[in-house]
């Protein structure tokens, strides 16, 4: 990606002086410069030499592992920098090392930039979703390369300040985390195609390239129709069906759900999403699982294939909207937590193109929180509001098929729980601060008066 990001800058007519503590790495990299982008690209062998060949006040953008290593490089390059220099941190860092490394740095003069990047090498290229972090003073000075090597949607750029310190990162951590939950719901809608519904995976295919023309429209779902259209080059069949079923993690997935526990904010969906990849992992256990542990027996027959096919699809969008509705919920609790000025119209105007969860409800999410009365949840957004309840029939529909059929569906299951749970008046946590008090002494408030209570049960 950091390679990538350098061809994408001198694209727009900007120099650039790049480095890697690799020699192969580099040299490779200036192999592949024709004579043209030599004159706008420099490769250095060190760290001294890269800081020395960029004019005062520098900008650098560090593009390396999170963790250890973004401290090791900040440690190799801060001895040779000046103040009123800039530094941005474009990988995936967790947003407390951000919060602390911008303090670090701004004690010293520099200015930092906590830069989340979505999209890929292709997005790197081409054009990132960047949600940035920091000090406004410290973004206007790299705002005029950042906004232009962006994604850009009718004349928006995809890039923009959406906090202070660690917010940019935290912002593209919930982004994965959302991400890990429009997979999952995606996967779980596949499994119901191909199980319930019996389709073979061309029609299953075409079933999803119509969803990318509906209100589902999106990256994931478009990708997942040319996944699903894929043969196997080694044998024959569906390539698909010869992956293993178990699905690795980089650990900004998790580090949503911890963020969630931490804020006491609810995101079964999102946390869903990274216990099934957790669960799959154990692969041995589950096909021996398989042998001593037995499933429905009777299974009822779909009786109407093309309206359950429809009724996935609304399982789908409904699933979808309250995934997103957790993430930005979990975002505006992190503001009011860091004191971040976060404005959720601007983070769904980032996330409209350059990043992986791009979609066309996003355009949606922007306009409801433009709106004068913004709501206090995505859910109640009339738009979203009117598109929930016309889904939920179909929703259950679906939900209660797969289970009858024994079909594990954690991320579509949960998300209609959050929504019953969420427009719920009445809960039964009444029962669980009764139980408190009997075991406990904790207390308990009473619905018809108030202050604190006890019973000796």
């Amino acid at each position: 990606m950091g390679r990538n990001l350098a061809l994408n800058i001198t694209d727009k007519g900007f120099g650039v002086v790049a480095y890697d503590m690799w020699e192969d790495v580099r040299n490779r990299f200036e192999n592949e410069l024709d004579s043209d982008r030599l004159e706008l690209i420099t490769v250095s062998k060190t760290p001294e030499e890269l800081v020395a060949a960029l004019s005062a006040p520098r900008t650098l953008l560090i593009m390396v592992k999170a963790g250890g290593p973004v401290d090791a490089v900040i440690d190799q390059l801060v001895p040779f920098m000046q103040k009123g220099d800039s530094l941005i941190d474009g990988g995936n860092s967790h947003y407390r090392d951000t919060i602390r490394r911008e303090s670090a740095l701004n004690a010293k003069g520099i200015h930092f930039i906590g830069l989340g990047v979505s999209g890929g090498e292709e997005g790197a290229r081409h054009g990132p979703s960047l949600m940035a972090g920091g000090a406004q003073s410290a973004y206007d000075r790299v705002r005029p390369i950042l906004e232009v090597i962006a994604a850009n949607v009718e004349g928006s750029p995809c890039c923009a300040l959406v906090g202070g310190d660690g917010a940019g990162h935290f912002v593209k951590m919930i982004h994965n985390g959302i991400e890990y939950g429009v997979m999952q719901l995606i996967a779980e809608s596949y499994v119901l195609l191909r199980d319930l519904c019996g389709l073979d995976h061309a029609e299953m295919s075409q079933v999803f390239f119509r969803w990318n023309q509906s209100e589902l429209s999106s990256y994931l779902v478009e990708i997942t129709a040319n996944i699903l259209a894929k043969e196997d080059e080694l044998s024959s069949g569906p390539l698909v069906e010869v992956i293993l079923d178990k699905a690795e993690q980089k650990g900004t997935g998790r580090w949503s759900s911890e963020a969630a526990l931490e804020l006491g904010v609810s995101t079964p969906t999102l946390t869903e999403a990274v216990f099934s990849r957790t669960l799959a992992s154990l692969k041995d256990e589950r096909v021996a699982a398989a042998e001593v542990i037995s499933g429905p027996v009777e299974k009822p027959a779909v009786a109407n294939k093309t309206a359950f096919i429809d009724a996935i699809r609304q399982a789908l969008l409904g699933a979808v909207v309250v995934n997103y509705a957790q993430g930005i919920a979990l975002i505006e609790a992190a503001g009011r937590a860091h004191n971040w000025t976060v404005d959720v119209s601007t983070i769904a105007t980032v996330w409209r193109d350059g990043c992986v969860i791009r979609a066309r409800l996003l355009d949606e999410v922007m306009q409801s929180y433009q709106a004068k009365d913004k709501p206090r949840n995505l859910m109640c957004a009339p738009e979203f509001a009117g598109m929930l309840v016309e889904v939920q029939s179909d929703w259950r529909w679906a939900v209660a098929m797969a289970v009858q059929h024994g079909i594990p569906i954690p991320g579509l299951a949960s998300a209609l729980s959050y929504f019953d749970g969420y427009r719920s008046p009445r809960l039964s946590a009444n029962m669980i601060q009764a139980q408190r008090d009997y075991f406990g002494a904790h207390t308990y408030q009473r619905s018809d008066r108030p202050g604190a209570f006890h019973t000796v049960w």
